[in-house]
């Protein structure tokens, strides 16, 4: 996907995910029951992706970072912390990515806020731990 897939690896998301898909794929298709083989794998694969837990990783990367980083409530920060680039050309690339509307694209501070809620939103979408009062 881009950026919001740097974001998704920096965090850990996808990697036993990754693995388990392909390894469900020949077994479903194999069997000739194929009703009953696509919700074996939906199951467990939430399960091992909800073992992100992204507060803690956050938190961590926050307290060995020099710069005083307010990830919680700044999209600039969340990805400075995770290492990628921050630019305003990054950001709307990645708010096109996610489908910001076009009138927020054209205020970088309504498109930041925008960006910031449904980068944790996605991340909570995908299995991570992100409380309320972030979302």
């Amino acid at each position: 996907m881009g950026i919001f897939s740097k974001i998704l690896a920096k965090l850990g998301f996808g990697g036993s995910e990754a693995a388990a898909a392909p390894a469900q794929a020949p077994a479903a298709s194999a069997t000739p029951a194929a009703p009953s083989a696509p919700v074996a794998p939906a199951t467990p694969a939430p399960v091992a992706i909800s073992a992100v837990d992204v507060v803690s990783k956050l938190e961590g990367m926050a307290a060995k970072n020099p710069e005083k980083l307010n990830w919680k409530v700044s999209i600039v920060d969340l990805m400075k912390l995770l290492g990628l680039d921050s630019s305003l050309a990054a950001r709307k690339e990645l708010a096109g990515e996610l489908g910001c509307p076009a009138e927020k694209m054209g205020d970088s501070a309504q498109m930041n806020m925008w960006l910031h809620k449904t980068v944790l939103r996605k991340l909570a979408e995908n299995g991570g731990n992100i409380p309320a009062e972030l979302l």
